[in-house]
């Protein structure tokens, strides 16, 4: 059936593939069908072309289901031109075209599957037959979103019965119970970050793009080495205030609920003010800085100057107050709106100088690196969602673990290159002693003074890093410390290997689960069946941009001009002048 033509005698499996064989021929050919008599037994049916003579017959053999072509009458005079929106590419056909793509690409845009169509058979479809295709396709591969929804009561059932330790509950809201939130946090990410991470958490928020949308939340940390280590994560209906207080206060119940000393953290996020009122109330004593990636981009935004960006960088990483200074007057000079844009985020939230907390270096959270783990998923259930999620974690704890086995140095190979570099520079300093904890140290630039009492130079690099800076390196060397030893813990080849101890299981696949639609179990009294939430993705194309209402008022409006009587404010076929005349005339 490659070239799409048939034989008298041809024979196929059975009434469906017959069917499916028929309508590709005709659509591969451009011919629409006519269907006269379809059931189970036989099949009839001519061009639907007025004139055209061509008609074919099909029967069932007996006692098999065989179908066999029995007669094959005329050739096709129609010209065959049926190549805009053919009758014959339904919605259940292109299902099937696109069906191992999906598999392959759950990213696979409907303005693809138009192209891959017209590319491979020369025919046109309506984009929003695409889109349903595509809705139907991934509903038949992955499961259909309110499927999704009701199995996330037995899915953290799964997580905490695998992975014991872990937080995973679905809440509820109405009597109906509608999904509201879900929170979720395996236990080895929890112990991971409590004892070998660095106390650093990044917040912030991805839209899902489901039947049903939502927000995934998340908090993530770094590892020793730099790396991403996801903490929790969540779904909500809504992204708001009282979402994100609900985030925070279900993640300090988590950690809480695994350490007797809740370590000094410090948040990094976009500056919402939500997200900032939230930390302030549920972890009191800790620290918060606006990521500098969200900062920078959007001065670039509001700005359009790479130079700008530039400067903004190299004053958030200035180590001394002078140096800042500097750039900012560089920032005033290049736009004075851009510096006066910039005082509604004070220094002390962004700049590594002024930052009263510790964040060793790091000025930019990587929820973007952990977001990236879902992009394609977003249009998924939700619970096709989580297990994105779960699969990724589990790849990335057993790959970290293995890879740490073949370490033989103190520190992570970031930090140990950072050290290596402080060790080579401090050769060429002059080291003088004060007392037991304090060094001076001489460079042919300037002169620095070290503490290794309180771990600190004048330099603040230590400080700022928590790893000794050359200058620290130079002043151990010189009184025979081992520089190791004055090294942060989280840092260490040791803290690595430790956050990634506990390993994340696996959870069984989806059967044995309870169903959509299943009642549970009689003595299961917290059994439940969550139902999506109310709220539903908007049909149609999402639009890019939204028109604001001042910039609509105030844009000026189209003059329309007459051919006929060289007159603005009406069209020729709206033209009075033709009307006046006549009457004029009669």
């Amino acid at each position: 059936m490659e070239d799409h033509t048939f034989v008298v005698g041809q024979e196929f499996p059975d009434v469906k593939a017959f069917r499916n064989a028929i309508k590709e021929a005709a659509i591969a050919q451009h011919f629409e069908l006519r269907i006269i008599k379809s059931d189970l037994i036989r099949y009839f049916a001519k061009c639907a072309s007025e004139g055209c003579p061509w008609r074919i017959r099909a029967v069932k053999l007996p006692n098999v289901s065989t179908f066999t072509v029995r007669s094959l009458e005329g050739t096709h005079t129609c010209g065959r031109n049926a190549q805009n929106c053919h009758h014959q590419a339904s919605v259940d056909w292109i299902v099937s075209f696109i069906e191992e793509r999906l598999r392959n690409n759950t990213n696979y845009k409907p303005k693809d599957i138009l192209h891959d169509i017209h590319q491979q058979y020369g025919i046109t479809i309506p984009y929003k037959q695409a889109w349903r295709a595509k809705e139907r396709g991934l509903a038949a591969i992955y499961g259909s979103s309110e499927e999704g929804y009701c199995l996330l009561p037995s899915y953290c059932e799964q997580i905490k019965r695998t992975n014991p330790g872990s937080v995973a509950q679905v809440f509820t809201t109405g009597a109906d119970n509608r999904f509201q939130r879900l929170f979720i946090s395996f236990f080895g990410s929890i112990y991971g970050f409590l004892n070998g991470c660095l106390p650093i958490v990044g917040l912030g928020g991805i839209q899902l793009k489901s039947k049903y949308l939502g927000t995934l939340l998340s908090a993530t940390s770094f590892d020793a080495d730099g790396g991403l280590f996801p903490l929790a994560f969540g779904v909500v209906d809504m992204e708001n205030d009282e979402s994100w207080m609900w985030f925070l206060s279900e993640l300090q119940k988590a950690l809480e609920t695994n350490t007797e000393n809740m370590p000094q953290l410090t948040f990094l996020c976009d500056g919402q003010k939500g997200i900032v009122d939230a930390v302030k109330r549920k972890f009191p004593s800790s620290s918060h800085a606006v990521c500098l990636r969200h900062l920078s981009e959007s001065i670039g935004k509001e700005f359009k100057n790479s130079r700008l960006v530039h400067l903004l960088c190299k004053a958030a990483y200035a180590t001394t107050t002078i140096h800042f200074k500097e750039k900012m007057l560089e920032i005033s000079e290049v736009s004075s709106a851009a510096a006066k844009w910039l005082q509604q985020f004070p220094p002390s939230r962004w700049a590594l100088v002024y930052f009263e907390g510790t964040r060793y270096g790091h000025l930019s959270s990587n929820i973007d690196e952990f977001n990236k783990w879902i992009l394609e998923a977003r249009e998924l259930p939700v619970i096709q969602v989580i297990e994105r999620i779960h699969s990724k974690l589990m790849a990335e704890f057993q790959d970290r673990q293995m890879k740490s086995n073949s370490w033989f140095s103190v520190l992570a190979p970031s930090a140990e290159k950072r050290m290596i570099e402080a060790i080579n520079h401090a050769s060429a300093f002059q080291v003088l002693r004060s007392d037991e904890v304090e060094f001076e140290v001489l460079s042919p630039e300037r002169s620095d003074i070290v503490n290794i009492g309180t771990h600190s130079c004048s330099c603040r690099g230590w400080q700022l890093y928590g790893i000794p800076c050359s200058h620290a390196v130079a002043a151990l060397i010189s009184c025979r410390k081992d520089v190791y030893a004055f090294t942060e813990k989280c840092f260490t080849v040791a803290g690595y290997r430790e956050a990634y101890a506990e390993t994340i299981n696996p959870i069984p696949e989806k059967i044995g689960w309870r169903k959509l639609g299943e009642a549970p179990p009689m003595d299961d009294d917290d059994a439940q069946v969550v139902r999506p939430p109310k709220f539903r993705r908007p049909p149609g194309r999402p639009e890019k941009k939204r028109i604001c209402v001042e910039e609509e008022l105030n844009r000026q409006k189209h003059t329309v001009h007459c051919s006929r009587c060289n007159q603005t404010g009406h069209y020729k076929t709206t033209c009075k002048a033709e009307t006046m005349k006549s009457i004029e005339q009669f």
